[in-house]
Order: structure tokens, then C-alpha cells, then sequence
């Protein structure tokens, strides 16, 4: 055998080997995200972890993996490798979301308002935009900065108009500034998304009390 063919059988043999490693990765992350949609997080989990064990600049693996941490209420461990794939990509908005929420929801208010915002200057209009606005506004109401709310939750809705839960949140931050006639607008939109919610139901009655005294 000639040295040419040799050295074209060689590359060939790199080129398929290559083709193989690349077509596991995809599948390999492909089964990861399939179980986390089905509910699966630990395979996730172990499946993730995994890849970024073979290729640690893989950000799609950081993400199901932290997808699937939060799910499961790992939240501490989500930052950490948040903050992991932050050091491959810091412009990553998946990451950037979820590590905010992980924040948000262990009640770290200045760290979950530091990635909301980072959130949004990367992407304004991502996919997960709604919900950064909205836990924004929850923030802004929880330190009673009722004007910040109102404009965080009327971003939210102006992204997703369709959840009444939201709404009804707009209407106590409006509430809370004394906007009477727009807190019992987004009341009313509340209840036509879900007559029955609770919270809009007493807050378009305590709206309307003050309206009408």
C-alpha cells in the first residue's frame, strides 16, 4: 500500500471517528432533554453531567442540567454550575434565567434581580422574557417599590397576556399606588382569564369599595 493511500485511509478513519463522537453528543443530549420533558430529572441529571464530563464547554448540556436541578429544587447546585457555564459563555441567556431563578426562588433577592437584569440586556425578547419581568415585579413588590412592580408586571403581561395570575398581580401592584380605575382593568382582565381566581376576585371588590366611597 502506497504512503498516499495509507494517509487517505488515515484521515478517512479521523473523519468517520469524528462524524461518531460528534452524532453521540447530539444523541446524548437529545435523550437528556427528552428526560427531562418526561419528568425523568435524575437520568438528566446523571446524563448531563456526564457530557460535560467529556466536553465542558457544552453550554446545551449546562442547560438541560440546569433545567432540571431547579425542577428538582436543587437550586444551590444550579447556580454553581450556572455559574460554570457562565465562565464558557456569559452571554448564554438559558443560564443567565436559570440561574436567576434559582436565586428567586432560595429568596437571595439582590443576586436573583442582578441575572433578571443581565437576563434582559442579552435578551430582550428571549424566550423566557415573560417570566423574568414577572419575577422582577414579585421582587419589587416584596421590597415594597410598588412603581417598579407595576412596570416589571405590565412588561410581563405586554410578553404573555394569557395567564390570570398575572394580571392579578398587576392589579395589586396598581392597587397598592392608589391607580384604582387600572388596578380593577387588570382585575377584570384577571377574571376573564379565570373567573374563579381568588386573589382577583377580593382585589377587584376591595377596588371597587374604594371607587365607590
Amino acid at each position: 500500500m502506497s504512503r498516499r493511500m495509507l494517509r487517505a485511509l488515515v484521515l478517512f478513519f479521523v473523519l468517520v471517528v469524528g462524524c461518531v463522537a460528534v452524532v453521540s453528543a447530539q444523541e446524548g443530549n437529545a435523550d437528556a432533554l427528552q428526560m427531562y420533558r418526561s419528568g425523568d430529572l435524575e437520568g438528566a441529571i446523571q446524563v448531563t453531567l456526564t457530557e460535560i464530563s467529556v466536553n465542558p464547554n457544552n453550554i446545551d448540556s449546562y442547560v438541560v442540567l440546569g433545567w432540571a436541578l431547579n425542577s428538582g429544587g436543587r437550586h444551590a447546585e444550579a447556580i454553581d454550575y450556572g455559574l460554570q457555564a457562565l465562565q464558557v459563555n456569559r452571554f448564554e441567556s438559558r443560564i443567565l434565567q436559570i440561574v436567576a431563578e434559582a436565586h428567586y426562588d432560595l429568596g437571595n433577592t439582590v443576586d436573583a434581580l442582578e441575572y433578571l437584569e443581565r437576563y434582559v440586556q442579552v435578551a430582550p425578547t428571549g424566550s423566557f422574557v415573560d417570566w423574568v419581568y414577572l419575577a422582577m415585579g414579585e421582587i419589587f413588590l416584596r421590597l415594597g417599590e410598588y412603581h417598579r412592580a407595576d412596570i416589571a408586571l405590565a412588561t410581563s403581561v405586554y410578553h404573555n397576556n394569557r395567564v390570570a395570575s398575572r394580571w392579578g398581580r398587576l392589579g395589586f401592584a396598581r392597587e397598592q399606588l392608589g391607580e384604582w380605575q387600572y388596578a380593577l382593568e387588570a382585575y377584570e382582565r384577571a377574571l376573564q382569564l379565570d373567573p374563579n381566581l381568588g386573589d382577583a376576585i377580593r382585589g377587584r371588590q376591595r377596588v371597587q369599595d374604594q371607587l365607590e366611597g
